[in-house]
């Protein structure tokens, strides 16, 4: 099972681990925190970013092959994690 977003192809059997992330900005650093965190945070941080992370590493492992897929919105974000979730149901 591949699938294909932004000009990236990620083989879905070999994920190990697959999340939502925010990523922000505070004072030029960026950072990936939880939706739930950012959701709560809102008002306080600045959100640069939302991101659907693939981890390809065997767990227990540092996550060196991290796939990033990277959108404007919330709603685009859902919308994506929607998709991918066919390709699991297959």
């Amino acid at each position: 099972m591949v699938y294909k977003a932004q000009n990236k192809e990620i083989n879905l059997t070999q994920i190990t681990r697959l999340y939502p992330a925010a990523r922000v900005n505070v004072n030029g650093e960026y950072a990936q925190v939880s939706l739930e965190w950012a959701d709560i945070r809102g008002g306080d941080v600045n959100i640069d970013a939302y991101l659907l992370v693939f981890d390809i590493d065997p767990l227990g492992e540092i996550p060196n092959n991290r796939i990033e897929l990277i959108y404007e919105t919330k709603e685009e974000l859902i919308e994506v994690m929607k998709d991918v979730a066919t390709y699991f149901e297959k």
